[in-house]
């Protein structure tokens, strides 16, 4: 169940390291992220955004500003350096998913989440402190 989610983040997220400004160069739009994805809108006759919507969209707009880095060509720093916001993105997403979400079975996921990608963001962290 982790590597399906771990799959759908890095599909969902797959350009987010390459891409350094919007489309055409820039900055990014409001509702669009670094990649130049609209987020979709809210759904006909909200009056206003869910709050875990904001933060979803909060936490994806960070994790992909932060995987925009100038490449050093060094293959594993720059894998690191873009896997360790991905995954803080993830813990992200899982704790907005604990704070709104009702689904046992996703609570259980979102913690398991949490625990595996805080245990990886620590070995990358580290190994970025003995790779300068």
């Amino acid at each position: 169940m982790i590597r399906l989610l771990a799959a759908a983040l890095c599909a969902v997220t797959a350009g987010g390291a390459m891409a350094q400004t919007a489309p055409g160069g820039g900055q990014a739009k409001p509702g669009q992220s670094m990649q130049g994805h609209m987020h979709a809108p809210a759904a006909p006759g909200a009056k206003s955004v869910a709050p875990s919507t904001a933060e979803y969209r909060a936490a994806m707009d960070r994790m992909h500003k932060e995987m925009a880095f100038r490449y050093s060509g060094d293959a594993d720093k720059d894998f690191v350096r873009g896997m360790v916001p991905h995954h803080k993105g993830a813990v992200d997403m899982a704790r907005i998913q604990l704070k709104y979400g009702t689904d046992p079975e996703l609570r259980k996921l979102a913690e398991d989440v949490i625990a595996a990608q805080e245990s990886e963001i620590a070995f990358m962290n580290a190994w970025l402190a003995q790779h300068p």
